[in-house]
């Protein structure tokens, strides 16, 4: 179902979103762990991404794991910048040969906890950089509405436990057990279905460099070319394998991401 790709090979799609070396490093973490997950699962039809991400790229890694499925996608989002920025990011991606298989469809929602004018359900929903800009009164009914919209749900969100990460990117975060605890308030809320679900959650994106650096576009540019860049990302790849072995004090206070995976298994 999925392709091999490094951290290199995600690096345009990140070039095309104006990031860099980082979100390709994210991509591949969220790769690996959703590699994990879906690959017992039945491969999705229809992937909805609900909620684009605040502040940093688009959720292209997203589009790029749907089109890889041959999954219908729809991206969701209350602020109509955040789509045309995800448009002008996917025509960025098209025209250096990326995402050309895939039509994804575009959603304005007045309220992103809600999603009403989502119709119909879907096989997967995927949620990045979303929860934390949510009003904490909202939240669980933001998470119960997307386990109402599909059987699979995965959930990332900036680590509160890295303040090095949030002070810096400027983004508000969830510690994991608060993560946890909106999940489970999700669940009940969903009212009789506890029984039928599951849940994983946990630490990654934890990139051995320190947040915040910058560079110019010149420099984004040739790193798609240059020897020791491509050294480096392949040591990264190696990195990013090991996240998940690292001590756990090392993982909460490093990771840029907590996650939750859902899973209904009576869906």
């Amino acid at each position: 179902m999925f392709h091999t790709y490094s951290i290199k090979s995600l690096y345009p799609i990140a070039l095309a979103e104006g990031e860099g070396v980082g979100t390709a490093y994210e991509y591949f973490t969220k790769r690996l762990l959703l590699e994990r997950w879906l690959q017992s699962e039945k491969q999705p039809a229809t992937v909805l991404v609900a909620g684009l991400p605040e502040k940093y790229g688009a959720s292209l890694d997203f589009l790029l794991l749907a089109s890889e499925m041959g999954a219908a996608i729809m991206l969701a989002d209350d602020r109509p910048q955040a789509l045309t920025k995800a448009k002008a990011a996917v025509s960025m991606a098209r025209q250096n040969g990326h995402l050309l298989n895939i039509e994804p469809e575009y959603c304005l929602t007045d309220n992103m906890e809600i999603l009403a004018e989502i119709d119909g359900s879907f096989d997967l929903v995927l949620s990045s950089e979303t929860l934390q800009r949510l009003a904490a009164s909202d939240r669980k009914q933001y998470v119960g509405r997307l386990i109402q919209l599909a059987p699979q749900v995965a959930i990332f969100t900036p680590n509160n436990d890295n303040p090095a990460h949030t002070n810096i990117s400027g983004l508000s975060g969830l510690r994991l057990d608060e993560l946890d605890a909106v999940v489970k308030q999700g669940i009940e809320s969903t009212g009789g279905l506890e029984s039928q679900m599951s849940r994983q959650i946990g630490y990654i994106d934890m990139p051995p460099f320190p947040p915040g650096i910058t560079r110019t576009d010149d420099q984004r540019e040739q790193a798609t070319s240059g020897t020791g860049e491509a050294i480096a990302m392949w040591g990264l790849g190696y990195y990013a394998h090991l996240e998940r072995w690292l001590p756990l004090s090392w993982r909460r206070s490093k990771s840029h991401i907590v996650f939750a995976l859902i899973n209904n298994s009576q869906r």
